[in-house]
């Protein structure tokens, strides 16, 4: 394989940033249509990451439609014709209107998704949830495990829905949104902001649990909301 990614900075947001490398390499031609993708082990070896890192990147280029995955076999570089046209990059969001913009998209895109996720989610959607949780809780919480999971949670409200488009959407944002979960956690106490993250969290689990879609709605608007304060933006919400 002569691809040659180069480690990142540790005080970068790994996922992301190993998804922009990547997806320069599809966009400049350096990975084909239809190009299966350096294996896991060879990009976490080549970036300095663990392959749970390289597979939320895998996830978030899979989420812009530059990227399939197949059981078993890999990844893969989509077919021009069959690639979204909608792409963030992450260097935007240091603009506070812009990622202000974004956030606020996100409110009524996940409000709606845990409502829907409270309708039509299954059993194996709860265990999904639960493990995000259990990871969000373990011993991990304080690294970007941590992260990693807190975005998994997202990921699985909105495959909860049973429409394929909040997947889409929610991913897409949600990993922009990334960016939000590592301000949040240096300009406040890391105990505190992740404990009441948690149980923010938690809320959300048992409401969908429920099937109770008017609570799961409020309890993913107060998330949001909490997590919009510690990041000092006014939003406005119904």
């Amino acid at each position: 394989m002569s691809l040659d990614f180069g480690q990142l900075r540790r005080n970068e947001h790994l996922p992301s940033r190993i998804a922009a490398r990547i997806a320069r390499e599809i966009t400049d031609g350096r990975i084909l249509p239809g190009g299966k993708l350096p294996t896991e082990h060879f990009l976490a070896s080549s970036f300095g990451v663990s392959r749970s890192v390289v597979r939320e990147a895998i996830a978030q280029l899979r989420n812009e439609g530059l990227v399939e995955t197949r059981q078993g076999v890999g990844a893969f570089a989509t077919e021009i014709k069959a690639r979204q046209s909608i792409r963030i990059e992450q260097s935007d969001l240091h603009d506070r209107a812009i990622f202000r913009d974004l956030f606020q998209l996100r409110m009524p895109l996940e409000i709606e998704a845990a409502g829907l996720a409270a309708i039509h989610h299954v059993e194996a959607d709860l265990a999904k949830l639960d493990t995000a949780l259990a990871a969000m809780t373990g011993t991990d919480k304080w690294t970007d495990q941590g992260i990693v999971a807190d975005l998994a949670f997202h990921r699985v409200i909105a495959a909860a829905t049973g429409n394929e488009y909040f997947a889409l959407f929610v991913g897409f944002i949600a990993e922009r949104i990334s960016l939000a979960i590592n301000a949040a956690r240096a300009t406040a106490i890391l105990e505190e902001i992740i404990e009441v993250t948690i149980a923010e969290h938690v809320a959300i689990r048992d409401a969908v649990a429920s099937r109770n879609p008017q609570n799961a709605r409020d309890a993913m608007k107060q998330h949001l909301l909490g997590a919009a304060s510690r990041l000092d933006l006014p939003l406005e919400a119904s």
